[in-house]
């Protein structure tokens, strides 16, 4: 039986609690410190001088998608199922930030001034995201999660879904809110949560 507009107004509530809620638990580990940041910096961080106008794509893109892959569901049992994988993978990362605590330079910061709307909103990324929890990126985790449960349930979309990930990925660098060795793992993290979800959901 297919889900009605009610069905579907239920679960984009559930998906904007279980987002607010596992930002919880993201921020327990950035208050929670048992081992000493270090740092990923490579040569190819300094590919990808900061341009703040790619932090809408970091914020603006990032939600509507994931809200946009729940009406793509087909029944409350996959929806469940969903959410557990998103909850595996959260949990997945919080291991990597509690046993692998990553940290970007402060300088990475310090040339957002606020003179425009990019970095206005930048700068309250930077209040809400401490430049902890870094490794893996979890901007691109749930990208690519997300992205491989759309194509999953609507496969006509073809392999352009995976722009969603890529520039989830550039904005992230471009924004420096991550190294470049935090992306390709983190699309890595996505994608083992979504081959538990292939698992466990009969369909």
């Amino acid at each position: 039986m297919s889900l009605s507009v009610l069905d579907y107004s239920v679960l984009v509530i559930m998906a904007i609690v279980l987002i607010i809620g596992g930002y919880q638990f993201y921020f327990f580990c950035q208050r929670l410190v048992i081992i000493k940041s270090r740092s990923l910096h490579i040569f190819i961080d300094d590919w990808f001088p900061l341009y703040p106008i790619w932090v809408w794509i970091y914020t603006a893109l990032y939600y509507p998608m994931i809200i946009l892959a729940v009406f793509t569901v087909s029944s409350m049992e996959e929806f469940n199922y969903i959410a557990l994988s998103f909850i595996i993978l959260l949990f997945m990362h919080m291991a990597a930030f509690l046993l692998f605590p990553v940290e970007l330079p402060k300088s990475w910061r310090q040339g957002v001034s606020g003179k425009n709307l990019s970095e206005r909103l930048l700068k309250i990324v930077h209040k809400i995201d401490a430049p902890s929890n870094c490794f893996p990126s979890m901007h691109v985790s749930v990208a690519m999660l997300t992205a491989l449960h759309i194509l999953n349930n609507l496969p006509s979309i073809g392999l352009w879904i995976f722009l969603f990930p890529l520039l989830t990925a550039l904005s992230a660098l471009y924004t420096k809110q991550h190294y470049f060795l935090d992306v390709i793992p983190g699309a890595f993290f996505g994608w083992i949560a979504f081959k538990i979800f292939q698992l466990t959901y009969a369909g």
